[in-house]
């Protein structure tokens, strides 16, 4: 029998009608289902509806009419979605991409976008939602249990709902306690990018990741800041 092929199904958010279109055809020549939204309360409803299940990636536009696309990524992550997000910003505002960063999105890009950037960084954000599978063993540390065959995080007993990235993070981290990452490692390694500059990603990752997962995000246990240096995973105390 033929190999079938898995197309995957892509979210486009964005309210410029020309703009739109471009997209939609740029990513449906490279293979990718595609499903569009001009406002956020539209990419909601569809989102919650039965062409909802299928999507595996959102593109949101942040300057949207009505809901801005802050708003979206916040609804998203604060209805437990995973989807990764890959936003879009029309200038390189240090201050919109925090604040997207910050509402939950995993990567973004600067309008104009070439179709190969775009491409390359909707490849890597569904390969970060993919399965992985290092080492076939739970892991306790204090209260926290990080399943890694079955890629499910407890705190206490109680599961935590972590999108990719965030999950990525932690795996990276927890992998190898005690070891300093830099950021730039973390870039390569979780987000796959080739260019190494832009260490807010994962400094907005690991916030928040720190929000679920320590007891005191401002004086963390598990995800520690080494100054000048990056992040480590522990010394994390035996009882939790």
């Amino acid at each position: 029998m033929p190999r079938v092929h898995r197309v995957p199904h892509v979210l486009l958010i964005e309210d410029d009608a020309s703009v739109r279109d471009g997209m939609e055809l740029v990513l449906r020549r490279h293979g990718y289902a595609v499903d569009t939204a001009a406002t956020g309360e539209d990419a909601l409803a569809l989102l919650r509806g039965p062409a909802g299940r299928s999507v595996e990636l959102a593109v949101l536009d942040l300057m949207l009419p009505g809901m801005d696309g802050f708003e979206v990524c916040r609804r998203l992550r604060a209805s437990g979605s995973a989807i990764p997000v890959v936003m879009l910003t029309a200038r390189g505002d240090d201050g919109d991409i925090v604040r997207g960063l910050e509402a939950g999105a995993d990567d973004y890009v600067v309008k104009p976008v070439t179709a190969p950037v775009l491409e390359a960084r909707i490849r890597a954000a569904l390969r970060r939602a993919e399965p992985v599978r290092r080492r076939p063993e739970e892991d306790t540390y204090g209260g926290l249990v990080i399943d890694r065959a079955a890629l499910t995080v407890t705190k206490r007993g109680t599961p935590l709902a972590l999108p990719p990235t965030e999950l990525r993070v932690l795996l990276e981290l927890s992998a190898s306690p005690e070891q300093v990452f830099s950021r730039e490692q973390l870039l390569r390694s979780v987000w796959e990018h080739d260019f190494l500059g832009d260490s807010r990603l994962v400094d907005a990752a690991v916030g928040r990741l720190r929000a679920k997962i320590e007891d005191v995000p401002a004086k963390p246990v598990y995800v520690q800041t080494v100054r000048g240096f990056g992040y480590r995973f522990g010394p994390v105390p035996d009882a939790g």
